[in-house]
C-alpha cells in the first residue's frame, strides 16, 4: 500500500493535483483553488479603481488588468486539469467577470476614458438578465457559460488594457486606441449577443421547470 506524505494529505484536502479522470467533480465543493484564484481575481479591482481614480497610475492600472485577464484563465485551467469543477464555481467566475467589468468601466468613465453608451451597453443586458434571474429562479439559472460569453470577455479584458495603455503611451487617439475599440466594440457585440442567448435559454428552462411542475401536480391528483 502506497504511504501518504504530509504533503499529499494537503494536496488531497485542498483536491488539487489529481488527474481529470481519477475523481468525480467536487460539485458541491466550496473551498477549491479556482474559486479562491477567482476571489482574489475579483479583489484586484478594487486595486484597479484606486490606481486610477486615486493615484492617477495608468500604467500600473495596465498591469492590474493584464494579471485580472490572467487569472480568469488560471481558473478555468485549473478547474478542468485537477478535477475542480464545482456548482459554486459556474455561478461565481461569471459574476466575478460580470462584475469586474462593469466596475473597471464605470472607472474609465469616471476618468474620461470611455464614453457613457460604453457603461450602459454592459450594464443594459446585464439588468435585465437579472431581474429574469430573480422573477423565474429566484437566484441562479445555473446554466453553462456559452461560447460567445468566453469569447466576450476575452475581447473586452484585452481591448481594456490597450485602451489604458494608449491613455498612457501618449495622446489619443493612436494606434493602440483603434486597436482597443475595434477589440471592445466586438466585444460589445458579443455581450449582447450572450445576453440573447442566455436570456432565451432562462425561458426555455423555466418552461421546462413549469411543464415538469404540472406533470407533477397532475400525478399527484390521481
Amino acid at each position: 500500500m502506497r504511504e501518504e506524505t504530509p504533503e499529499g494529505e494537503a494536496v488531497r484536502i485542498i483536491g488539487a493535483g489529481s488527474r481529470p479522470d481519477a475523481a468525480e467533480p467536487r460539485l458541491n465543493a466550496v473551498f477549491t483553488v479556482p474559486n479562491v484564484i477567482t476571489v482574489v481575481r475579483f479583489l484586484g479591482v478594487p486595486l484597479f479603481v484606486w490606481l486610477i481614480l486615486g493615484q492617477h497610475r495608468y500604467g500600473w492600472g495596465v498591469v492590474v488588468l493584464v494579471l485580472i485577464g490572467g487569472t480568469d484563465w488560471v481558473d478555468g485551467y485549473v478547474a478542468r486539469r485537477f478535477n475542480q469543477t464545482s456548482k459554486l464555481g459556474r455561478v461565481l467566475d461569471p459574476m466575478a467577470d460580470r462584475l469586474a467589468m462593469i466596475v473597471v468601466a464605470v472607472t474609465l468613465l469616471v476618468a474620461g476614458i470611455v464614453p457613457w453608451w460604453y457603461l450602459a451597453t454592459l450594464v443594459v443586458p446585464d439588468a435585465v438578465l437579472l431581474a429574469v434571474t430573480l422573477v423565474f429562479f429566484h437566484w441562479h439559472p445555473d446554466l453553462p457559460v456559452s461560447n460567445i460569453g468566453k469569447i466576450r470577455t476575452a475581447l473586452i479584458l484585452a481591448g481594456t488594457p490597450l485602451l489604458l495603455l494608449a491613455h498612457t503611451v501618449g495622446p489619443t487617439p493612436n494606434t493602440l486606441g483603434v486597436i482597443a475599440w475595434i477589440l471592445l466594440l466586438a466585444g460589445i457585440i458579443g455581450h449582447v449577443i450572450a445576453a440573447v442567448n442566455y436570456f432565451r435559454a432562462m425561458v426555455a428552462k423555466h418552461r421546462r421547470q413549469q411543464a415538469l411542475g404540472h406533470q407533477a401536480d397532475g400525478g399527484a391528483r390521481r
